[in-house]
Protein backbone atom coordinates (compact mmCIF):
# COMPACT_ATOMS: atom_id res chain seq x y z
CA UNK A 1 0.00 0.00 0.00
CA UNK A 2 1.23 3.18 -1.38
CA UNK A 3 0.63 5.79 1.68
CA UNK A 4 1.18 9.83 1.31
CA UNK A 5 -0.39 12.48 3.41
CA UNK A 6 -4.17 11.18 4.98
CA UNK A 7 -4.33 9.08 2.02
CA UNK A 8 -3.73 5.48 0.92
CA UNK A 9 -3.41 4.45 -2.46
CA UNK A 10 -4.57 0.97 -3.20
CA UNK A 11 -2.74 -1.56 -5.68
CA UNK A 12 -4.11 -1.45 -9.21
CA UNK A 13 -5.46 1.89 -9.38
CA UNK A 14 -3.26 4.31 -11.03
CA UNK A 15 -2.74 7.69 -9.25
CA UNK A 16 -2.88 11.31 -10.80
CA UNK A 17 0.03 14.03 -10.18
CA UNK A 18 -1.06 17.15 -11.32
CA UNK A 19 2.02 19.86 -12.59
CA UNK A 20 1.83 22.83 -10.89
CA UNK A 21 5.14 24.93 -12.12
CA UNK A 22 5.57 28.48 -10.71
CA UNK A 23 8.31 29.53 -12.71
CA UNK A 24 8.49 31.84 -15.91
CA UNK A 25 10.13 29.65 -17.99
CA UNK A 26 8.34 26.20 -18.12
CA UNK A 27 9.03 24.46 -21.21
CA UNK A 28 5.32 23.27 -20.88
CA UNK A 29 3.08 26.40 -20.59
CA UNK A 30 5.86 28.98 -21.37
CA UNK A 31 4.78 30.84 -17.81
CA UNK A 32 0.62 30.63 -17.83
CA UNK A 33 1.06 29.65 -14.15
CA UNK A 34 3.89 32.15 -12.85
CA UNK A 35 1.43 34.38 -11.21
CA UNK A 36 0.15 33.37 -7.57
CA UNK A 37 -3.05 33.46 -8.61
CA UNK A 38 -2.50 31.70 -11.92
CA UNK A 39 -0.84 29.41 -10.02
CA UNK A 40 -3.78 28.32 -7.70
CA UNK A 41 -6.46 28.79 -10.19
CA UNK A 42 -4.54 25.63 -11.63
CA UNK A 43 -4.41 23.75 -8.43
CA UNK A 44 -8.38 24.48 -8.63
CA UNK A 45 -8.78 23.65 -12.19
CA UNK A 46 -6.46 20.13 -11.27
CA UNK A 47 -8.26 18.91 -8.53
CA UNK A 48 -11.84 19.05 -10.34
CA UNK A 49 -10.15 17.28 -13.05
CA UNK A 50 -9.57 14.27 -10.78
CA UNK A 51 -5.69 14.59 -9.45
CA UNK A 52 -5.14 12.50 -6.34
CA UNK A 53 -1.34 14.69 -6.13
CA UNK A 54 -0.46 18.53 -6.94
CA UNK A 55 3.24 18.53 -7.54
CA UNK A 56 4.27 22.29 -7.05
CA UNK A 57 7.60 23.05 -8.55
CA UNK A 58 9.62 26.39 -8.84
CA UNK A 59 12.14 26.05 -11.38
CA UNK A 60 12.13 24.43 -14.09
CA UNK A 61 14.95 21.08 -14.82
CA UNK A 62 16.03 22.32 -18.08
CA UNK A 63 18.80 25.16 -18.23
CA UNK A 64 18.17 28.57 -18.03
CA UNK A 65 18.47 31.83 -15.35
CA UNK A 66 20.11 30.76 -12.07
CA UNK A 67 17.00 30.58 -9.44
CA UNK A 68 18.26 30.54 -5.84
CA UNK A 69 16.79 29.75 -2.24
CA UNK A 70 15.29 32.80 -1.87
CA UNK A 71 13.61 33.23 -5.14
CA UNK A 72 12.89 29.46 -5.41
CA UNK A 73 10.62 29.87 -1.67
CA UNK A 74 9.13 32.86 -2.91
CA UNK A 75 7.80 31.37 -5.88
CA UNK A 76 6.84 28.11 -4.01
CA UNK A 77 6.30 28.61 -0.06
CA UNK A 78 3.12 31.07 -0.32
CA UNK A 79 1.85 28.79 -2.91
CA UNK A 80 1.97 25.30 -0.90
CA UNK A 81 0.55 27.54 1.92
CA UNK A 82 -2.67 28.53 0.44
CA UNK A 83 -2.83 24.68 -1.28
CA UNK A 84 -3.19 23.36 1.82
CA UNK A 85 -5.62 26.01 3.31
CA UNK A 86 -7.67 25.18 0.14
CA UNK A 87 -7.61 21.45 0.43
CA UNK A 88 -6.87 19.93 3.22
CA UNK A 89 -6.93 16.33 2.47
CA UNK A 90 -5.05 16.82 -0.80
CA UNK A 91 -1.57 15.16 -1.28
CA UNK A 92 0.54 18.38 -1.89
CA UNK A 93 3.65 17.35 -3.55
CA UNK A 94 6.89 20.09 -4.12
CA UNK A 95 9.68 19.50 -6.78
CA UNK A 96 13.15 20.21 -5.50
CA UNK A 97 15.97 19.05 -5.04
CA UNK A 98 17.58 21.28 -2.43
CA UNK A 99 17.05 20.18 1.32
CA UNK A 100 16.69 23.74 3.04
CA UNK A 101 13.51 24.31 0.24
CA UNK A 102 12.03 21.09 0.77
CA UNK A 103 12.44 21.95 5.08
CA UNK A 104 10.87 25.18 4.46
CA UNK A 105 7.73 23.54 2.15
CA UNK A 106 6.88 20.32 4.43
CA UNK A 107 6.63 22.94 7.00
CA UNK A 108 4.32 24.44 5.05
CA UNK A 109 1.85 21.24 4.67
CA UNK A 110 3.94 19.41 1.71
CA UNK A 111 3.37 15.35 1.90
CA UNK A 112 5.83 14.27 -0.40
CA UNK A 113 9.19 15.73 -1.72
CA UNK A 114 9.68 14.93 -5.40
CA UNK A 115 13.50 14.97 -5.92
CA UNK A 116 13.98 14.74 -9.68
CA UNK A 117 17.44 15.12 -9.12
CA UNK A 118 18.39 11.71 -7.94
CA UNK A 119 19.56 12.66 -4.10
CA UNK A 120 22.44 15.31 -5.37
CA UNK A 121 21.84 16.54 -1.91
CA UNK A 122 21.80 13.91 0.61
CA UNK A 123 20.12 15.55 2.85
CA UNK A 124 17.08 15.52 1.14
CA UNK A 125 16.05 12.26 2.36
CA UNK A 126 16.45 13.41 6.17
CA UNK A 127 14.32 15.79 6.00
CA UNK A 128 11.18 13.83 4.53
CA UNK A 129 11.89 11.24 7.40
CA UNK A 130 12.00 14.62 10.01
CA UNK A 131 9.01 15.66 8.43
CA UNK A 132 7.17 11.84 7.99
CA UNK A 133 6.67 12.87 4.58
CA UNK A 134 7.08 10.56 1.18
CA UNK A 135 10.26 11.14 -1.26
CA UNK A 136 10.38 10.47 -4.62
CA UNK A 137 13.89 8.51 -5.79
CA UNK A 138 15.49 9.21 -9.20
CA UNK A 139 17.58 8.51 -11.93
CA UNK A 140 19.42 10.82 -14.10
CA UNK A 141 23.13 9.28 -14.91
CA UNK A 142 24.74 11.44 -12.69
CA UNK A 143 23.93 14.68 -14.05
CA UNK A 144 23.85 18.03 -11.97
CA UNK A 145 20.79 19.86 -11.46
CA UNK A 146 19.41 21.48 -14.42
CA UNK A 147 21.96 19.97 -17.07
CA UNK A 148 20.84 18.69 -19.97
CA UNK A 149 22.45 14.90 -21.59
CA UNK A 150 25.34 14.83 -23.33
CA UNK A 151 26.27 11.50 -25.30
CA UNK A 152 24.85 9.80 -22.25
CA UNK A 153 25.85 6.45 -22.31
CA UNK A 154 24.49 2.96 -20.76
CA UNK A 155 25.81 -0.51 -21.04
CA UNK A 156 21.81 -1.04 -19.71
CA UNK A 157 20.02 1.67 -19.25
CA UNK A 158 17.40 -0.10 -17.32
CA UNK A 159 19.73 -2.29 -14.87
CA UNK A 160 21.59 1.48 -13.90
CA UNK A 161 18.09 2.47 -13.21
CA UNK A 162 17.09 0.00 -11.11
CA UNK A 163 20.82 0.10 -8.98
CA UNK A 164 20.69 3.79 -8.65
CA UNK A 165 16.85 4.47 -7.37
CA UNK A 166 17.05 1.63 -5.02
CA UNK A 167 19.85 2.36 -3.62
CA UNK A 168 18.59 5.71 -2.77
CA UNK A 169 15.20 3.93 -1.53
CA UNK A 170 17.34 1.66 0.32
CA UNK A 171 19.08 4.70 1.80
CA UNK A 172 15.86 6.42 2.41
CA UNK A 173 14.63 4.06 4.49
CA UNK A 174 17.35 3.69 6.56
CA UNK A 175 17.51 7.66 7.23
CA UNK A 176 13.88 6.79 8.41
CA UNK A 177 11.50 7.61 5.42
CA UNK A 178 8.37 5.28 5.36
CA UNK A 179 8.73 2.42 3.11
CA UNK A 180 5.39 2.88 2.14
CA UNK A 181 6.10 6.61 1.62
CA UNK A 182 8.94 6.09 -1.21
CA UNK A 183 8.39 6.30 -4.93
CA UNK A 184 11.33 5.46 -7.55
CA UNK A 185 10.65 6.82 -10.85
CA UNK A 186 13.72 6.31 -13.98
CA UNK A 187 13.13 9.87 -14.91
CA UNK A 188 12.47 9.51 -18.87
CA UNK A 189 14.99 12.17 -20.26
CA UNK A 190 17.05 12.70 -17.25
CA UNK A 191 20.41 11.79 -18.60
CA UNK A 192 19.14 9.83 -21.10
CA UNK A 193 18.55 9.89 -24.90
CA UNK A 194 15.40 9.44 -26.55
CA UNK A 195 16.21 5.81 -27.24
CA UNK A 196 17.03 5.37 -23.29
CA UNK A 197 13.53 6.89 -22.32
CA UNK A 198 11.85 4.60 -25.25
CA UNK A 199 13.85 1.21 -23.77
CA UNK A 200 13.25 2.71 -20.26
CA UNK A 201 9.15 2.72 -21.72
CA UNK A 202 9.08 -0.74 -22.81
CA UNK A 203 10.82 -2.43 -20.49
CA UNK A 204 9.38 -0.70 -17.00
CA UNK A 205 7.93 -4.26 -15.91
CA UNK A 206 11.56 -4.63 -14.93
CA UNK A 207 11.78 -1.58 -12.70
CA UNK A 208 8.67 -2.36 -11.36
CA UNK A 209 9.55 -6.10 -10.65
CA UNK A 210 11.69 -4.38 -7.43
CA UNK A 211 8.66 -3.96 -5.36
CA UNK A 212 8.90 -0.35 -4.99
CA UNK A 213 5.81 1.72 -6.44
CA UNK A 214 6.50 3.35 -9.56
CA UNK A 215 6.45 7.14 -11.00
CA UNK A 216 6.74 8.26 -14.55
CA UNK A 217 6.49 11.81 -15.56
CA UNK A 218 6.21 10.86 -19.71
CA UNK A 219 4.08 14.14 -20.08
CA UNK A 220 4.93 16.03 -23.21
CA UNK A 221 8.56 14.75 -23.10
CA UNK A 222 11.20 15.62 -25.29
CA UNK A 223 11.27 11.62 -26.03
CA UNK A 224 7.69 11.64 -27.00
CA UNK A 225 8.35 14.56 -29.16
CA UNK A 226 11.70 13.39 -31.10
CA UNK A 227 9.98 9.80 -31.72
CA UNK A 228 6.77 11.57 -33.63
CA UNK A 229 8.81 14.75 -34.33
CA UNK A 230 6.49 17.19 -32.70
CA UNK A 231 5.97 20.59 -31.22
CA UNK A 232 5.28 20.36 -27.27
CA UNK A 233 1.66 21.55 -27.70
CA UNK A 234 1.10 18.31 -29.98
CA UNK A 235 2.45 15.65 -27.99
CA UNK A 236 -0.54 14.78 -25.98
CA UNK A 237 -1.64 11.68 -28.01
CA UNK A 238 2.17 10.41 -27.74
CA UNK A 239 2.41 11.26 -24.08
CA UNK A 240 -1.06 9.31 -23.53
CA UNK A 241 0.05 6.09 -25.68
CA UNK A 242 3.29 5.89 -23.17
CA UNK A 243 1.12 6.42 -20.29
CA UNK A 244 -1.05 3.36 -21.34
CA UNK A 245 2.41 1.05 -21.65
CA UNK A 246 3.83 2.32 -18.46
CA UNK A 247 0.02 1.45 -16.63
CA UNK A 248 -0.48 -1.67 -18.14
CA UNK A 249 3.41 -2.71 -17.02
CA UNK A 250 2.43 -1.24 -13.65
CA UNK A 251 3.48 1.87 -12.82
CA UNK A 252 1.58 3.71 -10.22
CA UNK A 253 1.93 7.38 -10.31
CA UNK A 254 1.73 9.32 -13.06
CA UNK A 255 2.88 13.03 -13.38
CA UNK A 256 0.87 14.86 -16.10
CA UNK A 257 -0.11 18.28 -17.10
CA UNK A 258 -3.31 16.84 -19.03
CA UNK A 259 -5.11 15.93 -16.20
CA UNK A 260 -8.64 14.75 -17.59
CA UNK A 261 -7.18 13.00 -20.30
CA UNK A 262 -4.97 11.17 -18.97
CA UNK A 263 -7.29 9.88 -15.93
CA UNK A 264 -9.60 8.88 -18.89
CA UNK A 265 -6.84 6.69 -20.13
CA UNK A 266 -5.08 4.97 -16.92
CA UNK A 267 -8.56 3.96 -15.98
CA UNK A 268 -9.66 2.26 -18.97
CA UNK A 269 -6.37 0.39 -18.96
CA UNK A 270 -7.48 -0.40 -15.59
CA UNK A 271 -10.36 -1.39 -16.78
CA UNK A 272 -9.03 -3.91 -19.17
CA UNK A 273 -6.43 -5.51 -16.60
CA UNK A 274 -9.74 -6.23 -14.52
CA UNK A 275 -8.71 -3.40 -11.24
CA UNK A 276 -11.58 -1.48 -12.10
CA UNK A 277 -15.29 -2.04 -12.85
CA UNK A 278 -16.64 -0.05 -15.86
CA UNK A 279 -18.57 2.90 -14.42
CA UNK A 280 -22.09 2.57 -16.11
CA UNK A 281 -21.81 -0.94 -17.83
CA UNK A 282 -25.38 -1.43 -19.50
CA UNK A 283 -24.95 -2.57 -23.51
CA UNK A 284 -26.73 -5.99 -23.35
CA UNK A 285 -28.37 -6.07 -19.95
CA UNK A 286 -31.94 -5.76 -19.30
Amino acid sequence: MLRLGGRAFPAGLPVLMAVVNRTPDSFYDRGETYTLGAALDRVDRVVAEGADIVDIGGVKASPGDDVGVGEELRRTRTLVAKARERYPELVLSVDTWRAEVADVLCDEGADLVNDSWAGVDPHVAEVAAEHGAGLVCSHTGGLEPRTDPHRSSYDDVVADVIAGTTELAARAVDVGVRRDGILIDPTHDFGKTTHHSLELTRRLDEVVATGWPVLVALSNKDFVGETLDLPVEDRLPGTLAASAVAAWHGARVFRTHEVKQTREVLDMVASIRGDRPPTRPRRGLP
